[in-house]
C-alpha cells in the first residue's frame, strides 16, 4: 500500500458493482476509508465483511434527495466527514431515438445520471469545506462525445461533463476540485441491464463481453473496472492537486479515429465508392 489517499474519507455511488466497486478497493488499497452507496444489499454488507472498519454500506437511491442527504451524513457519522465523492451510480437508459423515445425512460435516465450527480455534490460539498477541500470526480462517457451509444444516456453523459465545468470554479474558492472520467467499452454488467437483462443475469453475462469489447479500439483487450478506477484515483489523490475541471478519457484509444485507422479490414464507405468508380490500369473502370 503507498497510502495515495490515507487518512482520506470518500463515498462512492454505485459503489457494489463494475467501476463502483473497483474504485472502493482501489481507494482501500490506497488508505481511504470508503462509505459504498447503493441498491444492493448483499454485496454491500458482503464488502463491508471484507473490509471491515474500512468500509462501510448505505443504501441509496441517487435520485430521491432525502437519501442522498442520509448517505453524505453517514459518511460523516461513521468516518468523521468526507474528502472525495465519486459520482458512478448509472445505467444505460432507452435504446431508441427521437421518434420512439419513452418519455418516462428519459426522464428515468435524467434523474439517475444528471440530478443524482447534482445532489451528491449539492450535500457533499459542505462536508468537505468543513476539511478545507475535497475532490469530486464524475463518471461521464465517451457517449458524453458522439451518437452510437444510446441518445439519453449520451445527452445525460454530456450534460454530466457541463456539471463538472461549470461547477469547478465555483466549488474552486472552497478548495473542492471537480474532474470527470469518460469510460470507453468497460465490461460491467451495465451493458446487459440495458438491454433489459435483470442484474443478475447481467452479471453473470459480463464475461461473454470481453472478447468483443477487446475487438472495438486499437488497444485489443477488453477495458476492465479496474482501468477506469486507477483515472478515478489520480484524480482523488493530491497527485492531480493542479487539475480542476476537467476529463480524462479512459477508451482504450477508440476515439482516436474510425475504425479503419486501427483495423485494415473495417473499410470505409467513402473510400469503397471512390473505388468503384476510380479508373483501373487498363483505362477502364475499376
Amino acid at each position: 500500500m503507498s497510502g495515495r489517499l490515507q487518512g482520506k474519507i470518500a463515498l462512492v455511488t454505485g459503489g457494489c458493482s463494475g467501476i463502483g466497486l473497483a474504485t472502493v478497493e482501489r481507494f482501500v488499497e490506497e488508505g481511504a476509508r470508503v462509505l459504498a452507496v447503493d441498491m444492493q444489499d448483499e454485496k454491500g454488507a458482503n464488502l463491508e465483511r471484507t473490509y471491515p472498519g474500512s468500509v462501510a454500506y448505505r443504501r441509496c437511491d441517487v435520485t430521491d434527495e432525502d437519501q442522498i442527504i442520509a448517505a453524505v451524513a453517514a459518511a460523516k457519522s461513521e468516518f468523521g466527514g468526507l474528502d472525495i465523492l465519486v459520482n458512478n451510480a448509472g445505467a444505460g437508459g432507452p435504446a431508441t431515438g427521437i421518434i420512439d423515445m419513452d418519455v418516462a425512460g428519459w426522464d428515468a435516465t435524467m434523474a439517475l445520471l444528471l440530478r443524482g450527480p447534482m445532489l451528491g455534490m449539492k450535500y457533499a460539498a459542505p462536508l468537505m469545506v468543513e476539511r478545507g477541500g475535497g475532490s469530486i470526480i464524475n463518471i461521464a462517457s465517451i457517449a458524453a462525445f458522439e451518437a452510437g451509444w444510446g441518445m439519453a444516456y449520451g445527452v445525460a453523459k454530456a450534460a454530466v461533463l457541463s456539471l463538472s465545468q461549470q461547477s469547478a470554479p465555483d466549488l474552486a474558492q472552497h478548495n473542492i476540485r471537480v474532474n470527470a472520467v469518460c469510460p470507453g467499452v468497460i465490461v460491467t454488467p451495465i451493458f446487459g441491464m440495458s438491454v433489459g437483462l435483470d442484474r443478475a443475469v447481467a452479471d453473470q453475462t459480463a464475461g461473454a463481453l470481453v472478447e468483443a469489447a477487446g475487438r472495438t479500439q486499437p488497444i485489443r483487450r477488453a477495458g476492465a473496472p479496474r482501468d477506469i478506477a486507477n483515472a478515478v484515483l489520480y484524480f482523488a489523490s493530491d497527485e492531480s492537486g493542479f487539475v480542476t475541471g476537467a476529463h480524462q478519457l479512459v477508451d482504450g484509444g477508440i476515439r482516436t479515429g474510425q475504425r479503419i485507422a486501427w483495423d485494415e479490414n473495417a473499410g470505409l464507405p467513402i473510400h469503397e465508392a471512390l473505388a468503384a468508380i476510380a479508373p483501373d490500369p487498363e483505362g477502364g473502370a475499376a
